[in-house]
């Protein structure tokens, strides 16, 4: 359909700062989302999602008034995490199993294997554990591993993969 977003691993997306905990979360299932300063206006918001080629998720229907927000935008309903991700699972077809895991969650970076030097920064809980897999972020240093945390997180993400279908997002088309 014309004007729809395109649907692809290769989605990138824009979440206004409002929305900064499901970024979070779409960072943890692989997707390329960069999350907004608060201080951003509307009109930077979509000049932002334009440039980078992005779509924007927002929960402020008044964007949409915007002629530039055609196509480019995503309206989310605001009343809970477990259903917004119901709706990127159905209107997006948001994979929340793509990568997980694979994307720095503070700054949005692919996350690399660490090197062996870099293992003597693991938690000694990690390396008592024999945390095998651990990654780097190559732009803020943080260190990654699967932990507790992660596995949390993990049955969180297969849980809204596994949705059934219900509403849809409301997207602006040309």
């Amino acid at each position: 359909m014309a004007g729809q977003p395109q649907i692809t691993e290769a989605l990138k997306l824009l979440c206004d700062s409002m929305l900064a905990r499901l970024g979070r979360c779409l960072r943890a299932a692989g997707y390329d989302t960069e999350i907004a300063e608060p201080s951003e206006h509307d009109r930077e918001l979509l000049a932002r999602a334009i440039q980078e080629d992005r779509l924007l998720l927002t929960c402020d229907r008044g964007i949409t008034e915007r002629r530039e927000a055609s196509g480019r935008v995503v309206v989310l309903p605001s009343n809970g995490l477990d259903r917004t991700a119901r709706y990127l699972t159905n209107r997006l077809q948001i994979n929340w199993l793509l990568r997980p895991f694979s994307r720095c969650l503070v700054d949005n970076s692919p996350l690399r294997p660490a090197k062996p030097k870099e293992l003597c920064r693991l938690p000694q809980r990690a390396r008592a554990i024999g945390s095998k897999e651990v990654f780097m972020c190559p732009l803020c240093d943080r260190i990654y591993w699967r932990g507790s945390h992660v596995r949390r997180m993990y049955t969180q993400l297969n849980k809204w993969q596994n949705i059934p279908p219900a509403d849809s997002a409301v997207v602006i088309e040309s």
